[in-house]
């Protein structure tokens, strides 16, 4: 009994061949069936007979023998367990550092992500403030040619009180007509442009928005996967959570997270660049139209000049010639004056020779003779009286002379009037007007 006690408490020894269970031995029972047996009718329901001596030891024989066999499998099976548990305690650590171990390389891929992320919403942010500047220079640009076309409008307007013969589609008129085509044509440019710059900003801000939801995300998942990466077998909030260990249906797999990510920095990116390049365009349109502006300007303004010298030059011939008219009419007056007074001179001698004529006239008889008196006087009064036809003649032609004379000189002061009007006009009103155009700058939305 003592040595059973040892062999159940100690561990065996090793051995050379390995442990395995040994096949169950079969024993004959011997049965009672002789004279000396117990072996009958009152055996049916239960043994009320002794056992044999042989039945004893195959008994005791049978007790050996099982519990050999229950101690080592028992042995086997206590060696089988402790392998079992070291086994699965270095599986579940290698299992768990390989966890720690990915949950790592998670995180630095997230980081990673979240930078770009992080960065590609900063240089949106900027692009955006950059292309809200220019928006500013647009909408300045704008209100600055609000002056220059109503300035044009005006000279236009005012031009339109010049007189006749001044009024005229002279080089003048076409630039101011070109400069507010031009300048109509600028805002409508600028006002396309104004909504292609809200339209980008508009789209700047979204996908801005989308990359901070994404990098949002990002950092939640990082907080947490920080937080798991800090677990261990020692941690005081661990629990169980029996059906956490599943797929959800609406995860998403390694590369489909990546590609969200990086379709997203792609659109962000494209917009960027699409931002950077409106705004390059937008500095060569406000550049081109500031230059545009100021060279319109300039041809008007020289146009203006070219055309007050010539009003100035025809003022100065139209002043001398009226001088000079003047002058005529004076000594047409003089030249009328003096005609009348020859053909108030030339009624004397006519009375003189007429009533010579008419006295001799009254000779008696033979006395009305047609002497060389009658002849002279006669021709004397035919002399004078087509003296007097070509004095009067001259004089209709001196008076008519000075009539024209008097007509011209009122044209001359009423086409000087007019073009005095017209250098007003042109000079006072229009180019004094002109000289609150907008500078270059303010045209190119810097002011």
């Amino acid at each position: 009994m003592a040595q059973t006690d040892i062999l159940l408490t100690k561990e065996p020894a090793p051995q050379t061949v390995p442990a395995c269970q040994l096949p169950r031995k079969l024993y004959d029972v011997a049965r009672n069936t002789g004279a000396h047996t117990s072996s009958g009718l009152a055996t049916a329901g239960f043994r009320t007979a002794k056992y044999l001596v042989d039945e004893w030891f195959q008994n005791c024989y049978a007790r050996y023998h099982q519990a050999f066999a229950d101690l080592d499998q028992s042995e086997q099976q206590h060696h089988e367990s402790q392998q079992l548990a070291a086994e699965t305690e270095a599986l579940a650590q290698r299992t768990q550092q390989d966890s720690t171990k990915k949950v790592g390389e998670r995180l630095q891929d997230m980081h990673c992500w979240k930078s770009e992320l992080q960065r590609q919403v900063e240089e949106l942010v900027a692009e955006t403030d950059l292309l809200l500047a220019q928006k500013q220079r647009l909408e300045r640009t704008l209100d600055a040619t609000a002056v220059p076309f109503s300035i044009a409008t005006d000279n236009l307007q005012c031009r339109e009180r010049r007189q006749h013969p001044d009024l005229v589609r002279d080089c003048v008129e076409m630039e101011l007509l070109k400069e507010a085509d031009l300048i109509r044509n600028i805002q409508e440019l600028l006002k396309r442009t104004m909504m292609q710059a809200v339209n980008q900003i508009r789209m700047n801000h979204e996908h801005k928005e989308t990359c901070e939801m994404d990098w949002s995300d990002k950092v939640e998942a990082c907080n947490i996967d920080e937080a798991c990466c800090r677990y261990h077998n020692q941690s005081t909030d661990l629990q169980f959570y029996p059906h956490s260990a599943k797929f959800e249906e609406s995860a998403s797999t390694p590369e489909t997270w990546a590609k969200f990510t990086q379709e997203n920095l792609y659109r962000a990116e494209r917009e960027r660049l699409a931002s950077v390049n409106l705004r390059k365009l937008i500095d060569c349109i406000l550049q081109d139209t500031s230059e545009d502006l100021r060279l319109q300007c300039d041809a008007v303004n020289l146009a203006f000049g070219r055309r007050c010298e010539e009003l100035e030059d025809a003022r100065h011939k139209l002043e001398h010639h009226l001088r000079k008219t003047l002058r005529e009419i004076m000594d047409q007056e003089h030249n009328v004056a003096a005609l009348k007074q020859a053909i108030r001179d030339k009624e004397a001698p006519l009375k003189v020779a007429q009533t010579r004529l008419y006295q001799r006239s009254h000779r008696p008889n033979v006395e009305l003779c047609r002497d060389a008196v009658q002849f002279r006087l006669v021709s004397e009064v035919e002399e004078l009286n087509l003296s007097l036809v070509a004095l009067r003649e001259k004089l209709l032609e001196a008076e008519q002379s000075l009539r024209n004379l008097e007509d011209t000189r009122m044209s001359l002061e009423k086409d000087i009037a007019v073009k005095t009007n017209s250098l007003f006009i042109d000079r006072q009103k229009c180019m004094a007007h002109r000289t609150r155009y907008p500078t270059v700058l303010q045209l190119a939305g810097y002011q």
